[in-house]
């Protein structure tokens, strides 16, 4: 399991034997059922994670009312940045919408992957600016595509996860009720 996070820094910058040993003494196996939590609303995000299998949510509750904003998958990073950086209580939920198998780190091993390891600071910059990058684009086409081009752009972005999530998380990430998203899918269909 550690090479396929091996491999994902390798992608990004070069590592020795000795920062691989450190990297793989610094990630830990964790498993999370189906339903649990990552993080939970009001908790501090104590860890980072890199997911070897599954699927994470990544929701606020408005109001009672789930607000779908993310998901992260396998080879991808978990973490709540606003709280994980300042080591602040999160306003953000983070849960597994499947059995999840992740490799985290702490927040304290994190400080020691970035002054041990050459280019650990790097590597770390290079996933910021990518989850930043991601971000806008989501905050951008929230507010300035229509659900039907939201939909397309998700299936686009993540078409293993089409069959994997229930459409009810789909919507909701879409911005719309499910029985909304089932018109949009059906007007889809339609134009295919």
């Amino acid at each position: 399991m550690i090479n396929i996070l091996l491999k994902t820094v390798t992608d990004a910058i070069d590592i020795n034997q000795a920062d691989r040993d450190l990297i793989s003494k610094l990630f830990r196996e964790k498993k999370y059922r189906k339903g649990e939590y990552f993080l939970r609303e009001g908790d501090v995000c104590r860890y980072v994670g890199f997911i070897i299998s599954g699927v994470m949510q990544y929701y606020i509750n408005n109001d009672g009312e789930e607000k779908t904003y993310g998901f992260g998958k396998e080879m991808d990073f978990v973490c709540n940045n606003e709280s994980f950086i300042p080591q602040k209580p999160s306003r953000q939920i983070i849960q597994a919408l499947e059995d999840c198998t992740l490799l985290v780190i702490s927040y304290n091993d994190l400080q020691v992957f970035y002054s041990e390891i050459k280019n650990g600071e790097r590597f770390g910059r290079l996933v910021i600016e990518q989850v930043f990058v991601q971000t806008l684009q989501g905050l951008n086409s929230f507010y300035t595509d229509s659900p039907e081009i939201r939909y397309e752009k998700f299936i686009k972005e993540y078409p293993e996860l089409v069959q994997r999530i229930p459409q009810y998380y789909i919507a909701s990430y879409v911005g719309v009720k499910p029985q909304s998203l089932s018109r949009i899918r059906s007007r889809n269909t339609r134009r295919d």
